[in-house]
């Protein structure tokens, strides 16, 4: 995205600002947080639409048959990820995950020149360790890869929306090209002196799912063998795996997909879909949604359009910016109210697609892309435009 400020910058403003929020279905008006201390508001997010309470857990998973590549060759890689998962009704009394842990928000804060103790993340409706709740059949699994320098938490809108109707959701944190921390404290940010491709992503997604095997037949794959939440191992079904990622995560889930069979259907959120090697030919189910990554604009992406063989869908929101089908879209305008923003300048951040439509737009089509291919429902909003979304048109 080519702006006044990278990606980064943004984000950490916006946190810096512990802007108010904006509610869905009130258009561009604002309420303040609630919760908030004193000389540091909390931002929030929107709560999802599903039935079902969410539950998290963090896992700290070590790969050892991958050496560090900044550690050196006696150390091996490791990756932080997030199970999100449908919990029992009794979810409230284990404490709400923060979007982001303190000393990555603060890092975070820092590396744009703010005051790190200015605001404080979001909550999530997740609640750390609840129990998983026992539905009929096991849960589809779903696994994100997040945008470059970006982090496993930039789409909890698009996660907790999937696992409050019904999926485990699974989020990767690539390290050396993600904020993240791991359980002894160590920080992990991006290292921009670091080569860090799709390819690299797409292994470390490979990784996790042999992990989460691993979880649903009953070990622990967390490095510390922390406990694990009750009934989540069982309630995996490992036979209906899609995948996501939002801009290099969508070329990751594009590269996973080539190698890895396991994964059935792929979504991407405006990936430029450049790689080296590039994907090949896929015969599984394929979505885009584009916005400013749109095969009218980047080759890249038209040329991964003519190597989807299988059921393949192009939906464009109208209006929408790169950070639209992330969390950044309802984050942006909590800045733009608290500095001032002109109207102008909010455009060449989101575009012209309102907050509270583009929350609404990636609650439903990811939900309903993968309850058609990982649970075989039909969907109606996949098969025409539909009028109650004007903004989405099919691009042929």
């Amino acid at each position: 995205m080519t702006t006044a400020l990278t990606r980064r910058q943004l984000l950490a403003a916006t946190l810096a600002t512990g802007a108010a929020v904006p509610f869905a279905g009130t258009g561009r008006g604002w309420a303040a947080p609630a919760g908030a201390t004193p000389g540091q508001p909390r931002l929030t997010l929107p709560r999802p639409t599903g039935p079902h309470a969410v539950g998290t857990v963090a896992l700290h998973l070590v790969d050892r048959s991958r050496p560090d590549p900044v550690a050196g060759p006696r150390r091996h890689r490791e990756l932080m990820a997030g199970v999100w998962y449908p919990a029992t009704g009794d979810a409230r009394r284990h404490p709400l995950a923060q979007w982001l842990p303190d000393a990555p928000t603060r890092a975070l804060l820092v590396s744009s020149d703010f005051d790190a103790d200015v605001a404080a993340a979001p909550l999530t409706v997740g609640h750390e360790g609840a129990p998983a709740l026992r539905a009929p059949g096991r849960l589809p699994v779903v696994v994100f890869s997040h945008g470059n320098n970006g982090h496993r938490s930039e789409t909890t809108i698009v996660v907790q929306e999937l696992a409050s109707h019904g999926y485990a959701v699974v989020t990767v944190d690539h390290t050396y090209d993600s904020y993240g921390e791991f359980p002894d404290g160590r920080l992990t940010v991006p290292d921009n002196d670091m080569s860090f491709t799709p390819w690299d992503s797409a292994h470390d997604v490979r990784f996790v799912i042999d992990r989460i095997e691993d979880l649903a037949a009953g070990r622990n794959p967390d490095a510390e063998c922390r406990p694990l939440p009750a009934g989540l191992g069982a309630a995996l079904d490992l036979r209906r795996i899609g995948m996501f990622g939002w801009s290099k995560g969508a070329t990751a889930t594009a590269l996973v997909m080539n190698a890895d069979q396991r994964v059935r259907a792929g979504l991407s959120l405006d990936g430029p879909m450049e790689s080296a090697p590039p994907v090949t030919d896929l015969d599984r189910p394929f979505m885009l949604m584009t916005a400013d990554f749109s095969r009218a604009t980047e080759p890249s992406v038209e040329e991964f359009w003519s190597h989807l063989r299988g059921w393949r869908l192009n939906v464009h929101a109208e209006g929408a910016a790169h950070g639209s089908y992330c969390d950044h879209q309802w984050l942006i305008p909590q800045l733009a109210t608290i500095i001032g923003m002109s109207e102008e300048r909010l455009r060449g951040w989101i575009g012209t697609l309102d907050p509270t439509r583009a929350v609404r737009i990636q609650q439903a089509y990811p939900l309903a892309f993968f309850d058609l291919h990982l649970r075989r429902r039909r969907q109606r909003l996949l098969a025409n435009p539909d009028p109650a979304f004007p903004e989405v048109r099919f691009i042929a």
